[in-house]
């Protein structure tokens, strides 16, 4: 008789965890009968071995947070999640790959059934390691208005995040901007819902094609500074609604609070919402410290335990980045009769699903990610770079322009501006460089871009370029200013770029942390771009910047200008060809460009109240350039829209078709878009809303006509009684190319009785183009 001898630490061939054959809920059940209490809790904690209080805060609060302690004693009973393994330190690649698969031997080692912890990194413009590609800021992506390129870049993050042993990235980020002083703007898919869960969905999709769990950021209101529960439904709540349906592996709570109640311990939001009525079967993981927040920020608890307890109650089943309210907390929880084990055992059962399905469970899982094995691992590689490129020249948005742009190839330009020559004011918060080594220039930025400075040399190299900073980003240094100004009035025109340079927790003028009082350019940048403008040459004013500023009282007197979200390592050159003609323009604004610093409605989502037709203020809030505004080098001409139904009942579907024509002499893209209105419903309803849009592509002459399939579901909104309906009544449609020039017009009328929307089932828009 052959007996089989066990592993020492407890796993032999015959466990039924270990067995892929077996299905993933059995193979849970198995283990988790066999784990105690402190394993069982050790699947809820994460460890962050590479946190370095001493240098920038990467994370709220991570100078006041000492390490919980080394990983023979933060894993001494397993471990289920390791933090950011890559996105803290400066390394080659590879040398990160060894040490990840040093890591997770000596965790499986000190596991009695050798699991191993799940990696997970952020990934919000690209893989956040050095030396891997920067993509342009979600701003930026959701610029391009093309789906499906977004969808090419989150499988490229994914692809490189499954190379390096990640699991699990913590992006996107689909919190829907309602304030432009929100230093996060950069990092969200713009100010309308159904432009951020189309984007969200193609970000999703792409990362989790690669196997690889993305994480919605942050569940919910975090973009909110006030607001009520039908904001929250009809804006905040749709993006993240849809991308559950999607399939989403994981969600991040938000640090905001809710009528008072904080998300992390808000058993409504994270089981309620979530999970019960919208079906979510994922993990619930925190942001980063959110547990100790509930003692020290939200007051909800009186301690750590008390505050893991809550928590877990509520429905959140990881902590990040390590283990304060969970861990050895969440143990003495338990013990004292605070904390329900069987709510322990709930989120170990989803902990270990993901963990199975990644196949972390199978006895021949090898710790050494596949690069390590491979034995190189290039995070920036030529076809990365390429499509950061292609993101870049699809997200600039020309915002108008008397004929100056494209630029001569002959003749003397000055270049102005601190935007112009510095890399690092062109990529995100989220990047490398501008996240971990703010403070450490000597190590450069790990990739190889050119500053726009230096790309326009090269695209024009017929020009005469004369270069002045003027002043910097942010400190109050006018010196620079006159010779600038000087420099600008000498020269047959000017390309004046300004903005942002991003970081955190206030090193950067845009970034987490980096909120601002109003909506004026940072420092005395306003009075550079006035000093230039002043001296009557034509002025291209290029504003590259993680949120929008109010630069519309200079477009009257700038001869273009141009708008650019923070546009990544090829944004140097991708903006070059732009202005030089090489490519043309195609981008659109995913927020609105205020007139005023402090003009309000910020966002176009606002009702006839806020109007500039109300007749209660003496204030205009109309935008100096409205929401999915963008212009280009050829015409295009939209109109003749038309609708396949007068009457669709409120359980419905109808179907719209818009032609468009390239009218100029370029190719070129043009976006169609299609709003609608509620001119009479129970509740005040947007003055315009976005309903669907198309990104379609024309030669000079050529016309495509675009159909949207609507089903009556993106017609819905809360009701008085609270409860989501599609309620019966006229709908006025429009066509056009941005929410302010929607010159075709049909209408439709939804029949029958109110319908009590319990689920979404159409959170789409699916789209065709037939071309003519």
């Amino acid at each position: 008789m052959t007996t089989t001898t066990p592993d020492p630490t407890g796993l032999t061939p015959a466990d039924p965890w270990a067995d892929p054959g077996l299905p993933a809920d059995e193979r849970v059940e198995a283990l988790l009968a066999r784990l105690t209490l402190q394993e069982k809790v050790a699947q809820l904690s994460s460890t962050w071995e590479d946190v370095e209080p001493a240098g920038p805060d990467v994370a709220p609060g991570t100078s006041l947070f000492d390490r919980v302690g080394d990983l023979d004693v933060t894993a001494r009973h397993g471990l289920g999640q390791l933090t950011r393994p890559y996105g803290t330190v400066p390394r080659p690649a590879l040398e990160h790959a060894r040490l990840l698969a040093e890591r997770q031997r000596q965790i499986m080692a000190q596991s009695r059934f050798r699991i191993p912890a799940m990696a997970h990194d952020e990934c919000l413009t690209g893989f956040t390691a050095y030396g891997a590609t920067i993509y342009p800021t979600s701003l930026g992506m959701a610029a391009t208005f093309d789906p499906a390129l977004i969808r090419r870049v989150g499988a490229a993050i994914g692809a490189d995040l499954a190379a390096a042993g990640v699991h699990q990235g913590l992006a996107p980020v689909v919190d829907v901007i309602r304030d432009y002083r929100w230093g996060r703007c950069e990092e969200s898919f713009g100010e309308d819902p159904y432009l951020v869960g189309e984007m969200g969905e193609a970000y999703v999709r792409g990362v989790q094609s690669a196997g690889v769990y993305a994480t919605l950021k942050h569940f919910a209101g975090y973009s909110v500074s006030m607001g009520g529960r039908r904001e929250l439904y009809d804006v905040i709540l749709p993006p993240f609604e849809r991308l559950v349906a999607a399939g989403v592996g994981s969600v991040m709570n938000s640090y905001a609070e809710i009528d008072g109640e904080a998300p992390a311990a808000s058993r409504w939001l994270l089981t309620g919402v979530l999970r019960e009525q919208w079906g979510f079967e994922g993990t619930v993981v925190s942001d980063y410290w959110s547990l100790p927040f509930l003692v020290n920020a939200h007051r909800v608890a009186a301690d750590l335990p008390a505050a893991g307890a809550l928590a877990l109650t509520a429905g959140l089943d990881v902590e990040l980045p390590d283990q304060r309210g969970f861990g050895a907390a969440l143990v003495d929880a338990v013990r004292r009769g605070e904390a329900d084990e069987a709510d322990v055992d709930r989120a170990v059962r989803r902990v270990l699903r993901q963990k199975v399905a990644l196949g972390l469970l199978d006895p021949d899982w090898d710790p050494e990610p596949p690069a390590l094995r491979a034995g190189a691992l290039d995070l920036d590689k030529p076809e990365n770079r390429e499509l950061a490129h292609a993101v870049a020249r699809s997200s600039a948005v020309l915002l108008s322009n008397d004929g100056v742009l494209p630029l001569p190839s002959r003749g003397r330009i000055a270049l102005i501006g601190p935007c112009a020559d510095d890399v690092r004011t062109m990529f995100g918060c989220y990047s490398f460089p501008n996240h971990v080594l703010s403070d450490r220039d000597d190590l450069g930025n790990g990739v190889e871009a050119v500053s726009l400075r230096t790309a326009l040399a090269a695209e024009l190299p017929g020009v005469e370029w004369e270069f002045m900073p003027g002043c910097p980003v942010r400190e109050e240094d006018r010196s620079g200013i006159p010779a600038a100004a000087r420099a600008s009035a000498a020269a047959d025109l000017t390309v004046l770029v300004v903005g942002d340079k991003p970081g955190m927790f206030g090193i950067g003028t845009s970034g987490e942390g980096c909120d601002v009082e109003d909506l004026r350019l940072p420092g005395v940048q306003e009075e550079l771009v006035e000093a230039v403008l002043a001296t009557g040459r034509p002025v291209v004013l290029v504003v590259n910047s993680g949120r929008p500023y109010a630069v519309g009282r200079f477009a009257h007197a700038a001869a273009a200008m141009v708008q650019v979200f923070l546009p990544g390592e090829e944004g140097g050159r991708a903006v070059a060809e732009l202005l030089s003609g090489a490519a043309n323009f195609s981008g659109k604004l995913p927020v609105q460009i205020p007139a005023s610093p402090a003009g309000q409605p910020y966002t176009y989502l606002h009702p006839p109240l806020g109007d500039r037709q109300s007749w209660l203020s003496n204030l205009d809030p109309t935008p100096a350039f409205p929401f999915g505004h963008g212009l280009s080098y050829t015409v295009f001409e939209i109109g003749h829209l038309t609708v396949d139904r007068e009457q669709v009942p409120t359980d419905g579907r109808f179907g719209v078709r818009v032609r468009v024509r390239n009218t100029g002499e370029v190719p070129g893209a043009e976006t169609v878009q299609l709003y609608f209105t509620d001119p009479v419903a129970q509740v005040t309803r947007p003055v315009r809303a976005l309903l669907a849009f198309a990104k379609v592509e024309l030669e000079p002459g050529e016309q495509a006509t675009v159909r949207f399939d609507v089903h009556t579901d993106r017609l819905a909104f809360t009701g008085l009684e609270g409860h989501r309906i599609v309620e019966p009544g006229e709908i006025l449609l429009y066509a056009g190319s941005s929410s302010g020039d929607t010159p075709a017009e049909a209408k439709v009328e939804l029949v029958g009785a109110v319908r009590d929307l319990t689920a979404v089932r159409q959170h789409g828009v699916p789209v065709s183009v037939e071309r003519e």
